[in-house]
């Protein structure tokens, strides 16, 4: 069975997102998780305190012997942190990984604030990785920036969404949990279709982690041969119940329950 899923991602060291929300999720959802690390964080619930870049050849060195050898059926692109990142982990597609799907998490900003991609970093990654991504994963401060442009609503969100359609992106998930509002909804545009996802929104503070793990949860969808109207709805069903049954660890923005597939 295939499930291959290269993540191309930061490190949490708390646990909730980044890479090791990643793993678990893969894992929880049959997949097998490789990566390539491309920073360390020194974070908790309450934030992140501190970052380590990882070198980009090193990032790229990752990738390289991890595809020669093992290969992968999707790809996932996490945290890149800055431009050399973006500019390494490209070329490295480019070299050893042509066809090879990839699911692209734009990650700017943590749960807490703190930024996690450098200012003048986002337009390599418009230039170099939105033009790859077999799926776009933007929440909407996300999609403001990669699209320039404000969203208020729904309709703002499809119009976003479409013009990064136009900016090289194959489909576009466009995660609407900054709206206000007692439901929350998602668009998937995909060439001229559009796929409407809605759930009841949950109040809670353990929400660390939901676009790494949605992003990684739609990758082993993918990996596992899953059309995308069907990965993203299994993905979004695997974060609801993972939101619903968080275990409520830490005095801030609690982690997920990433193992609730396989639990008891």
């Amino acid at each position: 069975m295939k499930g291959r899923v290269l993540i191309i991602a930061g490190s949490d060291s708390g646990g909730g997102a980044g890479i090791q929300a990643d793993i678990k999720t893969v894992t929880a959802l049959g997949g097998f998780a490789m990566t390539a690390v491309t920073a360390l964080t020194a974070q908790n619930t309450l934030g992140v305190h501190a970052i380590h870049d990882v070198p980009p050849d090193f990032i790229a060195q990752q990738m390289r012997v991890v595809l020669e050898d093992i290969g992968a059926d999707a790809i996932k692109i996490g945290m890149l942190g800055n431009a050399a990142a973006i500019e390494a982990v490209a070329d490295a597609l480019s070299a050893y990984a042509p066809e090879i799907p990839i699911i692209l998490d734009p990650v700017m900003v943590a749960k807490g604030g703190a930024a996690l991609l450098e200012d003048d970093a986002s337009g390599a990654l418009i230039s170099r990785l939105l033009p790859m991504a077999t799926l776009l994963t933007p929440n909407i401060p996300e999609a403001e920036v990669l699209a320039a442009r404000s969203i208020a609503d729904i309709d703002d969100m499809e119009a976003a969404g479409r013009a990064l359609i136009d900016a090289g992106a194959k489909a576009v998930l466009m995660k609407g949990g900054h709206m206000e509002g007692d439901v929350l909804t998602d668009l998937l545009i995909e060439g001229g279709r559009i796929e409407i996802y809605s759930s009841p929104r949950q109040e809670t503070a353990h929400t660390h982690g939901t676009g790494c793990t949605l992003a990684s949860a739609c990758a082993v969808g993918v990996a596992q041969g899953l059309e995308l109207p069907q990965a993203v709805a299994r993905a979004r069903d695997y974060v609801q119940e993972a939101i619903r049954t968080a275990p409520g660890y830490g005095s801030g923005h609690g982690p997920l329950n990433h193992g609730h597939t396989i639990s008891d």
